[in-house]
């Protein structure tokens, strides 16, 4: 077991770190902010349930680190975020795109504790 940056928090009955990222009252709802979690350009989102989800930052149709501008919606009971340079929509669940088959960006778990905004590791079945 590796050692805990000092910006990690480390839960006691499990292996995952987590980051912290942001108060959930400071993330608006319906929007998405960007992060840098273990070096890695992380958008995290919340809906307007106050559901929160991460997903990687980087659009994968240009490398451009822009996800966590686009628009959050729904189609049918999928919620997505549509990015906002060629309007993909990519599933908050678990990243795949929503419009083509052959694009995905990584998923990230997340949580909230005592109001604080954490991400933990990356989904094995997403992408490096």
């Amino acid at each position: 077991m590796s050692a805990t940056a000092p910006d990690e928090v480390r839960a006691p009955d499990d292996d995952v770190t987590w980051v912290p990222v942001c108060a959930l009252g400071a993330l608006a709802r319906e929007a998405g902010v960007p992060a840098l979690v273990r070096s890695e350009a992380v958008a995290v989102f919340r809906t307007h349930d106050d559901q929160v989800h991460a997903l990687s930052n980087i659009d994968p149709v240009t490398g451009a680190s822009v996800l966590s501008r686009g628009i959050i919606g729904t189609r049918g009971d999928e919620v997505f975020v549509a990015s906002p340079l060629h309007k993909e929509h990519y599933a908050l669940r678990d990243g795949r795109c929503l419009d083509d088959p052959t694009l995905r960006v990584a998923a990230y778990d997340t949580r909230v504790v005592d109001g604080e905004v954490q991400v933990g590791g990356r989904r094995p079945e997403c992408p490096q």
